[in-house]
This record gives C-alpha cells, structure tokens and sequence, in this order.
C-alpha cells in the first residue's frame, strides 16, 4: 500500500468547529480511519495508507460543509459521516448535511434539524402528508423531532393547537395502585412529551401554552367521542394501542388537521396475545393515499453510541431466534 501525506489549510472561523474541543473531532476520525490525524493552529496534517487518506479527505471534506452551515460537530455527525460514505461510497455524490433550513429554534438558541437520512425523510413526510406514522427503536428521534414540527406548524399559524397523546399501559404497575389523582398517575406516561415541548419552547411558554389549552397533553382514552380541527395531533408509543385504540384516534383527524403517529414495534407492553394497533395499522394502511409510513433504524439512533450497539445487539439475537434453523 502506498503512502500518502496531506497539508490542508482550514478557515479559521470553521477550524474550532471541525476539530472539536482539544481536537477531539480530529482524533475521534484519526480512530475511525486509521490514519494520522493533526492539527497546528487552523493547518491539518493527515498522514497513512492512500486509500484511507482519501477516505479522511472526504469525511472532512463532508463535515467542513456540515460546520459552514452551523452544523455543532460531535461524536454522532463524526460516526455517521463515516458510516455514510463507507456504505455508498460508489453512489454517494451529494452532502451529508441536513442543517441548512432548521425545523424549530429552541428557547435556548439551539438548532432542530434532521441529522440522518432517515430523520430527513422523517420531516419530508410529515410536511408533505396528513398522516405520518414513523416506526423505529429508541433514540432515533421519533418523538421530539414530531414535537419539533408540531410546535413550527403552531407557530407558523397552519394550526391553531397541538394534541400530544399516549396510552397508558401499564409495563408492570397498576394504574389504580399508582400514589396520586388521576392527573398524577397518568403524569408519568405523558413526561416524554412534555419534556420535549419543555426543552423547545422554555417554561414560560410552555405554561401559557397549555394554560390557554393550545397545548394539549392527555392519554389516549380522553380522545374517544371527539373531532379535532386545525390541530396537530401526535399519537406516541403506539405500539401500545389495541386494535380498536388506533381505529378510534385515527378518526378524531378533524379538517386542516396533520397527524403522525410514532411507535417501535420491538418494544410492545400489551397483554401476551393482544394485536398492536400499530402493527395492524402498518398493513392495512400501507396503500392507502396520502399516509406516509418512514421506518427508522438503528443508523438513525442519535443518542449515547451504546445505545445504537444495544439495537444492534437486540436485532440480531431476534434476527437468530426468527432464522428457520433456529
């Protein structure tokens, strides 16, 4: 194999951003692909075999791009550049970069932007259709990125109130044996939820929101009986819902109103031999017109790198108890 030694000037605003703090972005790609990887004031120095020279090059290249755009580098946007260019090196032509236009601003300033291929085409659906369901594992940006639309299209005047929902299956506890009023033992299932309009809109915000009702957060059973006009409704956990559940929420869809509903399906709490509504609904829905069904995986997993190997380690333990030999 032969040898390549490379000398790249790096602007100096993009430079802090790229190679992270004490170089750690830096060292973080030098481990990924086996190369020397260095940095003196805003020149990077890479050095090792040619081919994984080229390969450093176009993760900098990619991630260069990613920070002119306000992209904040870590561990994730490293991982998943590499992972990105490995696997479609031969058809990958366009930027790994989904920060240009950000779905929402938190109250502190931070950007919401897709940060998969997965998550992108996420966001694409459930700003292009009615009815979204998005289906993956933890972490895979499910919940939050569905708030993070709910609260744009609030705040952009397409809606006039967001309904965030949850079945409260019990995973091992009894309702009925939960301290509290009814409010303080459902509180638990919808904490998801709120965290994550906490997080976007800040606490004053949020508190006027839901005191003026244009937030609403409730389990599943309060939706029965009603029709929701002009509101974005948002069904998590869905895995947990009967049959009879999801046909009931899927038809509280009133006028001018977008729904999308989110679930793993790896994960279901119900009774041993009940149906998942989610499940059932993934089949008898998947043809219809203007429903969209965006399926996550664990590539898409944007928490703790051990959650990603955790998936990974659950799919494959099911992958050998499924295979015919088994």
């Amino acid at each position: 194999m032969s040898h390549s030694e490379i000398t790249i000037e790096i602007d100096p605003k993009i430079a802090p951003i790229l190679f992270g703090e004490y170089d750690q972005n830096l060292k973080d790609i030098a481990a990924a692909l086996e190369v020397m990887l260095s940095a003196r004031g805003n020149t990077l120095f890479l050095a090792g075999e040619e081919q994984k020279v080229d390969e450093a090059l176009a993760v900098l290249e990619q991630l260069r791009s990613q920070a002119e755009k306000g992209t904040i580098l870590g561990p994730h946007e490293i991982r998943y550049t590499v992972d990105v260019l490995r696997r479609n090196k031969p058809k990958h032509n366009g930027e790994i970069d989904f920060s240009a236009t950000p779905i929402q601003v938190t109250n502190r300033g931070k950007r919401i932007t897709p940060r998969t291929f997965g998550q992108k085409a996420y966001v694409e659906a459930i700003r292009d259709h009615v009815l979204t369901f998005g289906i993956g594992p933890a972490g895979t940006g499910k919940t939050y990125l569905a708030v993070a639309m709910a609260v744009a299209a609030l705040q952009s005047k397409q809606v006039n109130r967001l309904v965030l929902t949850r079945p409260a299956v019990e995973a091992g506890e009894k309702l009925g044996f939960l301290p509290g009023d009814l409010q303080e033992k459902v509180d638990p299932y919808l904490r998801p939820l709120t965290d994550a309009l906490f997080d976007i809109l800040g606490a004053e915000l949020y508190q006027r929101y839901m005191e003026r009702r244009v937030i609403e957060i409730a389990p599943l059973a309060y939706m029965r009986g009603r029709t929701l006009d002009d509101s974005f409704i948002i069904l998590d956990e869905a895995q947990n819902t009967t049959t009879e559940q999801m046909k009931m929420f899927l038809t509280r869809m009133g006028w001018g109103s977008k729904v999308v509903v989110t679930g793993d399906i790896t994960q279901i709490d119900l009774p041993k031999g009940q149906a998942s509504g989610l499940v059932e609904a993934a089949e008898v829905l998947k043809d219809v017109e203007g429903i969209a069904f965006v399926y996550l995986g664990e590539r898409d997993v944007v928490r703790h790198e051990m959650v990603q190997k955790i998936i990974k380690a659950y799919d494959r333990q099911r992958e050998e108890t499924e295979s015919p030999g088994s």
